[in-house]
């Protein structure tokens, strides 16, 4: 299923629900993720050279987690993957960007931005953040991103961001 063509600027992105028929690629794209943050926050791969990540399999069989492919444009080029969760740090209830990679040679072209805002966008309220540990690119990423999204409203505690959607964006 298809999510609606999202616009920011001049970029377009389309967030496509990743059903568990293709699980596979949104595990590929997982590992590709887990092993670019692999040196800095120490997660290791197993001997069957797996980065484990044992909450996956809930995002096809429990309420409150959600993957999409990150689809560019018109085409429908899969850039990368998302996966959202409400499992908060700071707020009682809302939602937070688990996992989130835009695949390398797509990046800075504004697909990461537009797709985040797209996430926003589908599910207005609380929101939390926090980028890759000891990534000082995805720190910047979406330190920019929000900002921009909130107008500045957003808050940054314990490399968490926090802030809320659906406030005049």
């Amino acid at each position: 299923m298809r999510g609606k063509l999202e616009q920011t600027g001049k970029n377009e992105v389309i967030l496509e629900k990743a059903e568990i028929e293709k699980r596979e690629v949104l595990f590929r794209l997982l590992q590709y993720s887990l092993f670019e943050e692999s040196g800095g926050d120490g997660n290791e791969m197993n001997e069957e050279a797996i980065f484990p990540y044992p909450w996956f399999e809930a995002y096809f069989s429990e309420e409150g987690r959600e993957g999409y492919f990150i689809r560019e444009g018109r085409e429908g080029k899969l850039a990368g993957f998302v996966m959202i969760n409400c499992h908060m740090e700071k707020a009682e209830s809302g939602h937070s960007i688990a996992e989130f990679m835009v695949v390398p040679g797509q990046r800075r072209k504004g697909i990461g931005r537009a797709a985040a805002w797209a996430c926003f966008q589908k599910h207005q309220g609380n929101w939390e953040v926090a980028p890759a540990v000891g990534s000082s690119g995805a720190m910047a990423f979406w330190k920019s991103v929000i900002e921009e999204y909130t107008g500045g409203r957003c808050q940054l505690e314990d490399g968490i961001f926090s802030f809320v959607s659906g406030e005049e964006h």
